[in-house]
């Protein structure tokens, strides 16, 4: 029996997705998009999950994209399904309600970029690189790079690497902000865990409302995005996790010091 295409494991509050057909990159077909949607699903369902980490099978890439070999013998309309059903798998990771880790572990393009964007987070090896190469080859980037790259890097730098279909180094995507590290060759899958651990280890309720607050905020107006962000202070004060955790605060720091901030309040009294 054939290995999936797309492997599922669980370590405690922590899941891992990874791609899994490194003969062709973890290339992006149907199967695969299904295959991520079905465990994108249940993910969501699964109470015990708090963190999940996408990264691509092998040493060379995360994913080079949509299956070039697919895509020379679609017709027009398969085409353009199959990119419906890989904006639907990237809206489910945007939206899945828990924070998503994309570890890149080499060529992350086109598609794969596109995955990768939607995703929380994302930490990239010294080697991985970066790119939407689709105007290369006369198609666009369709499973949402076109929107969510500017909104990561700015619509300028998205501009240079959409129309040009230039690809970047892991550093100069680390410098302009559409990866948050850049870790050693190999290391990407080690550090996506231990960040995962450090969420973990973190008020549940909190790091969910944050995600929340960012999440829903990127579609509001600036007024509306820090209402919902008071709001949802409000509702993490109202629950245990922040009483137990500033009263744990306070008794950790004892008593007031006498060196005080321009309000008066010891610095050791405020977050």
């Amino acid at each position: 029996m054939n290995e999936s295409k797309v492997l599922l494991q669980r370590s405690a509050a922590v899941a891992r997705i990874t791609l899994n057909r490194p003969a062709v990159l973890n290339a992006l077909d149907v199967e695969v998009l299904d295959l991520l949607a079905s465990i994108l699903d249940e993910l969501a369902r699964d109470e015990m999950t708090r963190v999940v980490i996408l990264t691509g099978s092998g040493p060379s890439a995360f994913s080079a994209g949509a299956d070039i070999g697919f895509l020379a013998r679609a017709s027009a309309l398969e085409v353009r399904d199959f990119a419906a059903l890989a904006v639907e798998v990237t809206r489910r990771i945007e939206a899945l309600g828990k924070p998503v880790i994309a570890a890149l572990n080499g060529h992350t393009l086109g598609g794969g970029l596109e995955l990768a964007e939607a995703c929380m987070l994302r930490i990239a090896e010294t080697h991985a690189t970066l790119g939407h190469p689709e105007v290369r080859i006369g198609a666009v980037a369709g499973f949402g790079g076109t929107t969510r790259l500017p909104r990561l890097v700015g619509r300028g730098r998205a501009a240079d690497m959409l129309l040009t279909g230039r690809c970047i180094a892991a550093g100069e995507a680390l410098g302009i902000g559409l990866v948050n590290r850049v870790v050693e060759r190999g290391a990407s899958l080690q550090e996506a865990e231990a960040v995962a651990r450090e969420l973990c280890a973190l008020p549940p309720m909190a790091v969910r409302l944050t995600w929340e607050a960012m999440h829903r905020g990127m579609n509001l107006t600036l007024e509306e995005a820090a209402r919902l962000g008071a709001d949802h202070f409000g509702l993490v004060a109202a629950g245990d996790e922040f009483r137990q955790s500033t009263s744990r605060w306070l008794a950790r720091k004892g008593a007031p010091r006498a060196t005080a901030g321009r309000s008066g309040t010891s610095v050791d009294q405020a977050v």
